[in-house]
């Protein structure tokens, strides 16, 4: 049982009522009701339910009603924080775990720790705007200073930063894939996804080789006492989802499958996905049939407790996309081909042992590999007259050991070791009567990390953790120290004062590319730092801020500073045509964060604004003048209103933002010109309605069948928002420039049934 830390809770008596409602909602209302938490073990309380009149009633009454009609039992610690068990009190184990700030953050299932990190359970979460099941990446979108202005589920920029300074991990394997769709779909099934954790400030010292965020996922790791199963489908893939229990307690396996049937069957949901992914290519204008497009992933887990002190798992995970795309030109007996291969495997292994009540340690390795391969080729009638080849691939390894000494309540110690290799290489070529090589790169580092971390708990005064990390990167021969800090201060009872800095170095990162097809898909590669053209880039960030909360009213607000160092960008061609090397340069970005949430009569609203303002300054670029980042989103607003009663749930949002800056083209006899510099203009306002609304039911009273089905709606309104202005050409002196925008998903329902035994 898991238990955190706490403060205080009142003892007054409030109204309470409760009409045959599953105890999961019960507890819920009385924690908004009484200011308290609850800890429990969801299977104990999944098949009662309760009942009570309405009248006032103090939190010692409740608990003593709820005793009596689900005989279960209550422990409360420190006045606020109650374990829930079979048991008796005596019997009930409390372990300690972080301080929970904000319960139900956005919706229930969503967590803000003191820390400032998040944590999301995909199984508990409510239902969300615009998203028909769970979302993983898409879920953390809608938090506080993350945006996704191209409207894709993995690029999305986090306080500003690239969508590539966001480390994703899956049960302690790093993904690099960018999503299904061309990243309109998480690579990741959000019914096999357990426990999300994500942090985008003061991070812990195990975490490095990102600047932005850490988003790190695991699958179930508990052993399941019984044969559990789900399948389910909505308007663009199925999949199947199941845990079977080989030894009792000890161990079990799961596994599923998730498969899109877009290649059998398109959907008016997939079909406005596809418009807006192959938007501005000729696989948008073409009305060939013989086009082939599918994805599929799997994962496989395998759990292993042979005793209380040890525990072990080996997982697995498949993500692979695949398109195969055909043009006929008749008139010109020619005929061009699209070929687009992107997958990433990956293997994790995990071992946990409690050597004593104080001392814990964590023991994993994992590989991951990832491949990028796409083909453009052309025939003339039965004869290939050229290929031109664009290749991606990452093989990344690592092993790693921490160990956790808890001294006391108030003092923790992690102590840990992390090894990497990362292999990565990237090529170019053309073939028409020979082979040439456009461009190609291999390099490989490998990373030693030494770490600490001191957690000081002291609900009376304050809590603090500070981390140092230290890296050596063996083949660039350099040593980098990375400081973290993180301060949690209560000022009174309501207002909690929080703050945090830390350093970060990475060294694999993207580059753009320009490709010799109008496709345009997928042309973003990864590279790692040389350290001369490409050197280790730098992070510094520093935040504060205050936290509200009080009877369901909830209200966060951080401030930030993050500094960017050597930074890379390829010289935009129509701005330098004779000039296609990389230039190094810095970003500095300043930004406000601020999150309002009422809770009332089963209604949940929230309000959330961020300011953004992020400036480069690249060396021969832009007369080495500073100019708006190509991240930077300067206002955004996003609200929500939902509801909740017994199985229903309802979701309204709306989202308003600024749009993101362009480069100003002027129209001259020679075509288009650039001359009022990078990055001056800014696209229209940018604005959707979101609806999404689910409904649990049983199907049967005398088995453990259950359905839940779903509906979406994406941009109610079909408002056309303009989300970039791109230019193609210039690949050489005299190639004309063309202007090429693209727009935001039109009106997109999306339908959702599953059943579950």
């Amino acid at each position: 049982m898991l238990l955190p830390l706490a403060a205080s809770s009142q003892e007054e008596a409030f109204y309470v009522e409760f009409k045959n409602e599953s105890v999961a909602e019960a507890f819920t209302k009385i924690e908004h009701t009484y200011d308290v938490l609850f800890s429990y073990n969801d299977y104990d309380i999944s098949k009662k339910r309760i009942s009570l009149k309405r009248q006032k009633r103090t939190l010692a009454e409740v608990l003593e009603a709820l005793k009596l009609q689900t005989k279960l039992y209550y422990k409360t610690i420190d006045n606020r924080y109650i374990v829930v068990n079979k048991f008796s009190e005596e019997n009930t184990e409390v372990n300690e775990l972080d301080i929970v700030v904000v319960r139900s953050y956005l919706t229930k299932g969503i967590l803000k720790i003191n820390n400032g990190s998040y944590t999301l359970s995909p199984s508990e979460l409510g239902v969300l705007p615009g998203l028909v099941e769970p979302d993983v990446l898409e879920s953390i979108q809608l938090l506080p200073g993350v945006l996704s202005p191209n409207e894709t589920t993995s690029g999305f920029f986090v306080r500003g930063g690239a969508s590539d300074q966001n480390r994703v991990i899956w049960d302690g394997i790093n993904i690099y894939h960018k999503g299904h769709l061309f990243g309109m779909i998480s690579p990741f099934n959000p019914n096999v996804t357990s426990k999300i954790k994500f942090i985008n400030k003061g991070s812990h010292a195990r975490y490095g080789e990102r600047l932005s965020s850490v988003i790190d996922m695991s699958s179930n790791s508990s052993i399941s006492q019984t044969i559990k199963a789900q399948l389910g489908f909505n308007g663009i893939n199925g999949d199947a989802l199941i845990e079977v229990p080989i030894i009792k307690d000890k161990l079990n396996i799961q596994g599923s499958l998730r498969r899109s049937y877009t290649d059998v069957f398109e959907t008016f949901t997939f079909n406005q996905l596809a418009d807006k992914v192959f938007e501005s290519t000729k696989i948008k204008n073409s009305e060939n049939e013989n086009n082939e497009f599918s994805f599929v992933d799997y994962n496989l887990k395998l759990n292993f407790k042979p005793n209380k002190n040890n525990s072990l798992y080996a997982s697995m995970i498949s993500i692979d996309n695949q398109l195969d795309y055909v043009l006929n030109d008749a008139e010109n007996n020619k005929r061009f081909n699209d070929k687009l291969v992107s997958s990433n495997m990956g293997y994790g292994l995990g071992w946990k042992v409690k050597w004593n009540k104080n001392t814990t340690q964590n023991t994993t390795a994992f590989f991951s590999d990832y491949k990028l391969n796409y083909n453009f080729i052309t025939r003339e009638g039965d004869v290939q007259i050229s290929d031109f080849e664009k290749r991606n691939t990452i093989f990344d390894s690592g092993v790693s050991s921490e160990v956790i000494i808890d001294r006391s309540k108030a003092n923790k110690f992690t102590f840990g070791y992390q090894y990497a290799l990362k292999d990565v290489a990237y090529a170019f070529l053309n073939t028409t009567n020979l082979s040439f090589i456009l461009d190609t790169e291999h390099n490989v580092i490998q990373t030693h990390s030494l770490y600490g971390q001191y957690d000081y708990k002291n609900p009376k005064l304050f809590n603090l953790s500070f981390g140092l990390r230290s890296t050596y990167f063996n083949e660039l021969d350099a040593v980098r120290l990375e400081p973290r800090l993180v301060i949690y201060k209560p000022l009174t009872k309501n207002l909690k004062l929080q703050g945090s800095a830390e350093i970060k170095n990475q060294i694999i990162s993207e580059i753009d590319e320009t490709i010799l097809s109008d496709l345009s898909l997928e042309n973003r590669l990864w590279r790692l730092a040389d350290g001369n053209a490409f050197p280790i880039i730098n992070s510094r960030q520093v935040s504060a801020g205050f936290i509200y909360i009080k009877k369901g009213l909830s209200i966060d607000i951080d401030t930030y500073y993050k500094k960017l160092n050597n930074i890379t960008a390829l010289s935009l061609g129509f701005l330098n045509p004779v000039n296609s090397s990389f230039n190094i340069g810095q970003r500095n970005i300043i930004g406000l964060d601020v999150f309002a949430q009422k809770q009332f009569n089963g209604f949940n609203s929230w309000l959330s604004y961020s300011l953004n303002q992020s400036q480069s300054r690249f060396e021969n670029l832009n007369n080495n003048k500073d100019f708006t980042s190509k991240s930077n989103v300067t206002h955004s607003v996003s609200a929500a209103l939902s509801y909740k009663f017994d199985g229903f749930q309802f979701a309204l949002g709306w989202k308003w933002q600024t749009g993101k800056p362009y480069t100003i083209a002027n129209d001259s006899s020679d075509g288009l010109e650039f001359i009022d510099g990078i990055n001056t203009g800014e696209l229209p306002i940018y604005h959707r309605l979101d609806l999404s609304s689910t409904y649990n039911f049983k199907m049967s009273k005398y088995n453990k069948l259950r359905g839940k089905i779903g509906l979406s709606i994406r941009n109610i309104y079909n408002r056309k928002n303009l989300i970039s202005k791109e230019y193609r050409g210039n690949n050489s002196i005299g190639d004309p420039i063309e202007l090429i925008e693209k727009l935001s998903i039109g009106i997109t329902p999306n339908l959702m049934f599953r059943i579950y035994w």
